[in-house]
């Protein structure tokens, strides 16, 4: 019993430990020095807090580290800490870190420095991870609590900033609403097979002892539940309102984390749980990520504020990661779908990162500086970070060298491999309609007058530069990257 219990733990060792970090440093937290001005609103220029959550996180990552090759399950077979978890794991605390450089200078700057943020932080981070582990739909569910509860606070942490409350209200009572999807999801599965364990599912569905009509509604709303956290086309309608009122910080770690670990839900779930029924719900994902892809795509082309226009690009690359996951029943095609979505998850967070560091650079207070035309003349007085921004769009387009470019490769190659060459066309058309809008950014910046005023905060500059360079570097030298998402799948099976 006790080894059971020691086991368990195991499995989930690093999220237990960015858990009780969080904890320990609400608690640390109070007792460092608050600015005077804003002691009353909990305001603090002391580095400890983000310096300590970093360490917490790199704490956690080193045990994830250490554990590779070492799979574990858990808590009767809910809990599976293996290849897959760990990659995922790493990608989370790797932009938990990343959000933390962008957050530290313009939460102060925008005058809402508060500790309780790299908490939240921490706490979310806790359930994205706790996601990618999830063997058990009942984990899948009160992960994705875990994760979005946070989110909704930190998505309004601007307040009294009327945008920023909006868009928490409008992230929450969407979120309520989804999640209440996927628990009805779950319960028809439940009530199909009597389990909602994935191997037991999967052990049922071999038996041939299920009910069909069941379990392919439950499958349905699970998409619809875990849709709404990946931000696909119907389930998108927070997104862009909620990317442009929350903080740009919050902004980028939202849509990279979030939309990570929606899909390890998603991978995981679907692969493992509901291959024999490919045939049934191929369709299903085949419509919804041409929908996305096209919706996303035309909707970018309208936008003039890039925070709008960056919410409706990261809806349409929500859509080519769906491509990836369209062949997931095809022989011999499983493993190379969740590896070409592992792949351009990583593409996406640096690439993304990349551009909301610029976006973040030039923020103003009051919300200005987000509008295309405040872009103008960047070129010329900030030329690296109009490069760094540059290399964004670039790789947001698929524009070789650059990661998006080897990203879309693998996925466009993953798709036409299950013969889905009508899904692959649209991919590229839309890409295609994507240029238009992202080489708006450059011309603007590079083309058009202007005296955009830029932030030279050396954590901000550290982090575009940092992903500006990962952004090329790794398209360069992709083999060991996509070797490694190859390495996280093949437990999976």
């Amino acid at each position: 019993m006790i080894g059971d219990i020691m086991t368990s733990l195991w499995a989930i060792l690093p999220v237990i430990v960015l858990a009780l970090w969080a904890c320990v440093l609400l608690l640390v937290d109070l007792w460092l020095p608050k600015d005077q001005q804003g002691s009353q609103q909990g305001e603090s220029n002391s580095p400890i807090t983000p310096l300590l959550a970093a360490l917490g996180m790199l704490t956690s990552a080193a045990i994830v580290i250490a554990r590779i090759g070492q799979p574990t399950m858990g808590f009767g077979g809910m809990m599976m800490a293996d290849g897959f978890s760990h990659f995922i794991c790493l990608l989370l605390l790797a932009s938990g870190l990343v959000t933390i450089g962008l957050s530290h200078d313009y939460m102060k700057r925008l005058g809402i420095a508060r500790g309780e943020y790299y908490v939240l932080l921490m706490f979310s981070l806790s359930g994205m991870m706790l996601m990618s582990m999830s063997a058990d739909l009942i984990m899948v569910f009160l992960s994705l609590e875990l994760l979005s509860i946070p989110l909704y606070v930190m998505a309004g942490i601007a307040t009294p900033r009327p945008s920023s409350e909006e868009a928490a209200l409008k992230y929450f009572l969407l979120g309520a609403f989804a999640s209440g999807f996927l628990v009805y999801g779950i319960g028809l599965v439940f009530g199909a097979t009597g389990s909602t364990s994935l191997q037991q599912i999967v052990a049922v569905v071999q038996s041939g002892n299920y009910n069909l009509a069941l379990i392919l509604g439950g499958a349905a709303l699970i998409i619809t539940g875990l849709g709404f956290k990946v931000a696909i086309v119907p389930f998108h309608m927070w997104t862009p309102d909620a990317y442009q009122g929350a903080p740009s910080a919050v902004t980028a770690f939202m849509s990279v984390g979030a939309k990570t670990a929606g899909f390890a839900a998603l991978l995981r779930v679907f692969v493992l749980a509901f291959p024999a029924f490919s045939a049934d719900i191929t369709p299903v994902l085949w419509g919804l990520a041409a929908l996305t892809m096209v919706l996303g795509n035309f909707a970018a082309i309208a936008q003039r504020n890039i925070k709008r226009l960056l919410a409706y690009s990261s809806i349409a690359h929500a859509g080519y990661i769906m491509m990836a996951l369209v062949p997931y029943g095809q022989d011999g095609l499983s493993a190379d779908s969740v590896a070409s979505a592992l792949f351009y998850l990583v593409a996406y967070a640096f690439t993304n990162f990349a551009a909301w560091a610029v976006v973040i650079a030039l923020e103003q207070a009051g919300e200005k500086g987000l509008e295309l035309q405040d872009y103008a003349g960047l070129g010329r007085k900030h030329p690296a970070l109009a490069a760094v921004m540059a290399v964004a769009m670039l790789s947001f387009t698929g524009v070789p060298p650059t990661l998006g470019f080897v990203g879309k490769f693998y996925l466009f190659r993953t798709v036409l491999e299950g013969g889905h060459v009508g899904l692959a066309l649209i991919g590229v058309l839309t890409s295609l309609v994507s240029a238009f809008y992202y080489l708006r950014v450059i011309v603007v910046m590079y083309m058009q007058e202007g005296e955009p005023e830029a932030r030279r905060e050396p954590w901000l500059q550290a982090m575009a530069y940092g992903s500006a360079i990962g952004v090329v570097a790794l398209s360069i030298f992709s083999a060991p990257l996509l070797f490694l998402a190859s390495q996280a799948v093949l437990k999976l099976f």
